[in-house]
């Protein structure tokens, strides 16, 4: 097996060099910045609504532990079954026996993160469980047999001749550019898995202790059916989405279809509180709610870096960072990409296996100013580094930084260091072509910058002999 490192960088080196690619993720994301921006002035106050979100965030998940049993009670009283999972096994177990146990044929699941951390489809399907996405972009990626590019846009790196050529190699469709046609093809094909599906699976954009309710956001309506036709739905949430107050839905909305999508709001927004009730017409017969944490805890435990857990996965930091538009979602090797992937990844799957992500950032602070909830991400990229070299250092990392504070705490030895510079730099290409550069990982794609001829210092030393020779 390729460790996570070595992938991240094999992937690097083939996705930055597919320009075309690069192009058309940059040019739809400039798209989106747009009409972000423009719901953003819609707001009578956007960095307002940023604090109320923060600190709403912060009381929900400073106080999991009371927010999470109210949310469980009043989930329960209506018939709603709440599984605690402390693991990705213990969930996708639940879900397994679950279906098994009511003798379920086929699976219809809408859009979840969550069962895409858990490796949930995988584990349905070697049980012999036919599982479809109905989530027009996870369905094109299921075809794919790819894991979700983005949070919000799965398929955003994919153009409409591919869709085409996808959907006629799979479906039998004819070939077809328009968007609308292509849709046409996914809804005829996915209508009746609605109607055969025995469970349905969902994800919870949020969970509010206040009513036991989960609240599902979404653009094609598909999660309402996912959730609403089948006889047992399933939805496996993650602990940190929890909000107090049903109150706070009226923020976290529109800020959630502003940052995610650039809309004033989504198309869909659905709250759901059990099972099919007396006297109601349609809905599940069961509602079963997995509450994951999956290394959530080890991270709230964490004060420093406990904020991260308020990520409500809009895709905003993903939509502006310059690595992520350069290197795509997929090179991350990871369910959660961009910025607040590198924060929590090393938290959620072990922090030497990928520390690496922490450290392919360009700690511009895009993402920290992008987040709807203040987290300070570009910070914590940085902690995670140090908590990495602090965990397991490395002894060449060690030497050379003591070399470099050795070196910078005696000014005469950095004077000589920089006359010596223009010297290295003109064997520089000789060493180069030997492959034994030092800088090679930097160089081989970039022209190294020239050494300037004259310091600083010295230039000062002659400026103020000329100013005072003038004086005189």
């Amino acid at each position: 097996m390729i460790a996570p490192k070595k992938l991240f960088k094999r992937d690097v080196v083939q996705n930055t060099a597919d320009v075309p690619r690069r192009a058309f993720v940059r040019n739809a994301l400039r798209g989106y910045e747009a009409k972000r921006d423009e719901n953003k002035a819609k707001f009578l106050d956007w960095q307002s609504a940023r604090d109320v979100a923060s600190e709403i965030k912060f009381e929900g998940i400073n106080h999991l532990d009371k927010y999470l049993k109210q949310f469980a009670q009043n989930a329960e009283a209506r018939g709603t079954k709440v599984f605690f999972a402390s693991t990705a096994a213990q969930a996708r177990d639940y879900i397994v026996n679950l279906a098994r146990e009511k003798n379920v044929k086929s699976i219809i699941k809408s859009k979840t993160m969550t069962s895409e951390e858990i490796h949930l489809n995988d584990a349905l399907e070697k049980e012999g469980f036919g599982v479809v996405e109905s989530d027009l972009g996870e369905f094109i990626q299921q075809l794919r047999k790819e894991p979700p590019y983005h949070f919000v846009f799965p398929c955003m790196h994919l153009k409409r001749d591919e869709i085409s050529s996808l959907f006629h190699d799979k479906l039998g469709s004819e070939p077809t550019n328009s968007p609308e046609e292509l849709t046409m093809i996914a809804r005829r094909f996915l209508r009746q898995k609605y109607i055969q599906a025995d469970m349905g699976i969902s994800g919870a954009n949020f969970l509010v202790a206040e009513t036991g309710m989960i609240s599902i956001t979404e653009n094609e309506g598909n999660a309402r059916l996912t959730t609403s036709l089948p006889k047992i739905h399933v939805a496996i949430v993650g602990i940190e989405k929890v909000l107090p107050k049903l109150e706070d839905l009226a923020l976290f909305l529109p800020m959630l279809g502003t940052a995610g999508c650039g809309q004033e709001l989504t198309g869909y927004n659905t709250q759901i509180g059990g099972p099919r009730q007396p006297g109601e017409t349609d809905g599940p017969e069961e509602f079963h709610i997995v509450l994951l944490d999956n290394n959530r805890t080890a991270l709230l435990a964490d004060a420093e870096q406990r904020d991260a857990l308020h990520c409500i996965r809009c895709g905003a930091c993903l939509n502006v960072c310059p690595v992520f538009k350069n290197v795509g979602g997929h090179t991350y090797g990871t369910t959660y990409a961009g910025p607040i992937g590198s924060v929590i990844t090393p938290h959620l799957r072990g922090l030497q296996d990928w520390k690496h992500l922490s450290g392919a950032s360009s700690l511009c602070g895009a993402c920290s100013e992008a987040c709807p909830v203040k987290i300070d991400i570009h910070h914590h990229l940085l902690q995670n580094r140090r908590n990495a070299a602090a965990e397991k250092p490395v002894w060449w990392e060690k030497a050379l930084w003591i070399g470099f504070a050795f070196l910078m705490r005696r000014p005469f030895l950095y004077y000589l260091m920089t006359k010596a510079a223009p010297f290295g730099q003109f064997f520089h290409p000789l060493i180069k072509a030997t492959a034994l550069d030092p800088f090679l990982a930097w160089t081989h794609s970039r022209e190294c910058p020239a050494s300037a001829t004259t310091t600083f210092k010295d230039y000062w030393k002659q400026h103020k002999k000329q100013k005072d020779a003038a004086s005189v």
